[in-house]
């Protein structure tokens, strides 16, 4: 699953290039090491002479696919090597266990943590860094409204959408008295909002206002100004819809043990809108997705690999799972997990 217009620059291999090439990733992604020719011998499943192996490895490196890393004897893949791996590999069916243990953790999730629950299990169980990207509120149906008094001044509006993410907005008002006012005048916004996307609603309360000719105290004349004052040019926070459970398991790896690496790495990630436009590249494509190196378009990012799939309604938007970690990764079982992840919180939300 190259990206676009890769596998057109790919360069053909032999097939005993190709053993070659997949042992040296193999090995790579196990020992985190720089790999020899005796390690090839041991993972290669056919037997190939010392001296076949070194000139293969020897032409591997002329392609560009493996290069020798400074004082040492051993090759480790680049990233056009691990991309021309990837493109040949085939995901590692999961165990039967595996899969009801992950089935019973989603479909038991609360709606409001179906995100980060999910997001959680992907760290846990491939020890990169898990994400979910959800579906953006401007798109997303929304199921719950609630206004909440914070002062003699002050009104938290609050939007909940279908998958649990939600729109917060503090507006002035005086107007509309105590709780009790407002719980009635959530009740009349319901009934705008309910089973419809945050663009209609606000299209659909914009016209309401313009037809009003006073400012009438009614629940339900309130219930259309509180909301489009709420919704008044409101545009989505692109870094609000990336859900990080946690970053402890990428801190596991050998290639974060440098202190230094590890803050360029956080950096990147941190900028949530940066994120989500390398993010909205790698599935353009749409299915499941492996994209690393210079794919990302980001320099703080071309060391890292990105393993994503869509999910979501059929009816309804789309968000983004997977997987981001460094180009050594166990690249079989990680598109495996994301793609039936990405299944089951579909189904979740269809349910």
């Amino acid at each position: 699953m190259p990206a676009a217009g890769e596998a057109e620059r790919h360069p053909v291999l032999s097939e005993r290039q190709t053993l070659v090439l997949r042992a040296i990733v193999a090995a790579y992604v196990a020992e985190a090491a720089p790999v020899g020719s005796r390690s090839v011998s041991h993972v290669v499943p056919v037997h190939l002479s010392s001296a076949s192996i070194r000139n293969t490895m020897a032409e591997l490196g002329a392609l560009g696919l493996i290069e020798k890393p400074h004082r040492s004897a051993g090759r480790v893949p680049t990233a056009l090597g691990v991309r021309v791996f990837v493109d040949r590999v085939e995901p590692r069916g999961l165990g039967d266990f595996e899969r009801r243990d992950l089935a019973g953790s989603v479909g038991e999730a609360d709606p409001d943590a179906l995100m980060h629950t999910t997001s959680r299990l992907l760290s846990e169980r491939t020890r990169q860094l898990g994400f979910v990207v959800a579906p953006r509120l401007e798109r997303a149906v929304l199921r719950h409204v609630s206004l909440v008094r914070l002062s003699s001044r002050r009104v938290l509006v609050v939007l909940v959408g279908e998958t649990g993410e939600a729109l917060r907005r503090i507006i002035d008002d005086v107007e509309s008295g105590d709780q009790a006012e407002l719980d009635r005048i959530a009740g009349a916004l319901c009934e705008r909002v309910v089973g419809r996307t945050l663009a209609e609603v606000r299209d659909g309360l914009a016209c309401e206002v313009r037809a009003l000719r006073s400012r009438a105290r009614s629940a339900i004349e309130r219930a259309v100004w509180l909301g489009w004052r709420a919704l008044e040019g409101q545009g989505d926070d692109p870094s609000a819809d990336l859900v990080i459970a946690t970053r402890l398991a990428l801190l596991d790896q050998p290639e974060f043990h440098d202190p230094s690496r590890v803050r360029q790495l956080f950096t990147a990630l941190e900028d949530g809108e940066s994120l989500l436009r390398v993010l909205e590249k790698v599935i353009g494509a749409g299915g499941l997705t492996v994209a690393l190196g210079e794919e990302l378009g980001d320099p703080d990012l071309r060391q890292l690999a990105f393993v994503a799939a869509p999910y979501g309604r059929d009816d309804g938007p789309h968000g983004v799972l997977g997987v981001v970690g460094p180009w050594r990764m166990d690249y079989a079982r990680v598109m495996a997990l994301v793609d039936y992840l990405s299944r089951l919180v579909s189904e979740k939300l269809s349910a």
